[in-house]
């Protein structure tokens, strides 16, 4: 019995040395991107009013790297949280963990090359190695044109530093694992000219990730015959379900029977201060859609926008766009 113990220990031993090592192996070999590159950008006040455009309203960055106050329709950002982090995403965003949105001011970036931003945003992953998690949606921001991304780090460069320490991220096993092999090599193409409509308005429609939302999921993996077709669910702060709308040209379901004119009215609604802060409580129907944010686009690029819609497949697909089912009642 006692060289049967002996076995069975040094199995566990044995079993347990493999284990770190293969942990170790696994931690130091993912993510598999190469360095951030030796990148020093010279920033224009051209850029940085291209990259406020983008960063505030296009590719939304300030919706999610600062606080939203949910006591106002489609929760606007709280002016004081500008780019300082801390907002929350977990279980009720579908996150298996929980996520806070980080500092991008230069209070959080300071330690930050150009280069390390630039790899961060396009690449996911952090100067110190680690990967990020692409509810930030760097897949979609590799995509864009580096000229695009330089303008957006000038921006950020020039925010109101703000020192908030925010809390360390987690994600529930095994997703602590699987994320680090996530992060992938940017892929930038140039800017579509804004005469080729259609080019230009998948470009933004990139750009703002907008399908992120709008089309379900399944595992954490989009379903690719409900592209664009709405239907993924959030729980709001109130305890409600809110879910994304279906935004292809389906005539029922869809945006089909939509005139460009009342898409790009349907956003500018919300485009001043009595638009961008309606009062609701926490029972009354909400969106996470930043409408707010989007608001602020050019009725050209909302125009190129709706442009590109209207060319991907119908998908008939109805959506209950809220529900009030507190959580607690369920």
């Amino acid at each position: 019995m006692r060289t049967f113990g002996r076995i069975v220990l040094g199995l566990i031993v044995v079993l347990g040395l493999a284990g770190g090592i293969g942990y170790w192996w696994f931690t130091h070999t993912y993510p598999k991107i190469g360095p951030s590159p030796d990148l020093k950008i010279a920033a224009t006040q051209e850029m940085i009013e291209r990259g406020k455009y983008l960063a505030e309203q296009v590719c939304s960055c300030m919706d999610c790297h600062s606080v939203r106050d949910w006591h106002y329709f489609a929760a606007p950002t709280k002016p004081e949280t500008h780019g300082g982090g801390g907002d929350l995403f977990d279980e009720s965003v579908g996150v298996p963990g929980a996520i806070y949105a980080a500092n991008i001011t230069p209070a959080g970036i300071s330690g930050y090359t150009d280069g390390e931003l630039y790899r961060m945003i396009t690449s996911g992953v952090k100067r110190t190695g680690e990967p990020v998690f692409p509810i930030m949606p760097y897949p979609h921001f590799g995509l864009m044109a580096d000229d695009d991304i330089k303008s957006i780090i000038a921006y950020v460069r020039t925010l109101t530093p703000i020192e908030n320490q925010v809390p360390l991220s987690k994600l529930n096993f095994p997703l602590n694992l699987i994320v680090r092999t996530m992060p992938q090599p940017g892929q930038p193409q140039s800017r579509p000219d804004p005469a080729n409509e259609t080019a230009y308005g998948a470009y933004l429609v990139n750009a703002a990730a907008c399908s992120d939302c709008h089309t379900p999921m399944e595992k954490g993996q989009p379903i690719q015959n409900l592209a664009f077709a709405g239907g993924n669910e959030y729980r709001l702060p109130g305890g409600c379900l809110a879910r994304s709308a279906n935004i292809t040209p389906d005539p029922e379901t869809g945006i089909g029977k939509w005139t460009r004119e009342q898409f790009i009215v349907r956003f500018k609604k919300y485009a001043d201060e009595a638009g961008g802060h309606v009062p609701v409580d926490s029972a009354a129907f909400n969106t996470i859609m930043p409408w707010t944010k989007y608001a602020g686009m050019t009725d050209t690029d909302l125009g190129a926008m709706f442009a590109y819609l209207r060319t991907l497949k119908p998908v008939p697909h109805q959506v209950v766009h809220f529900d009030r089912v507190s959580i607690a009642n369920q």
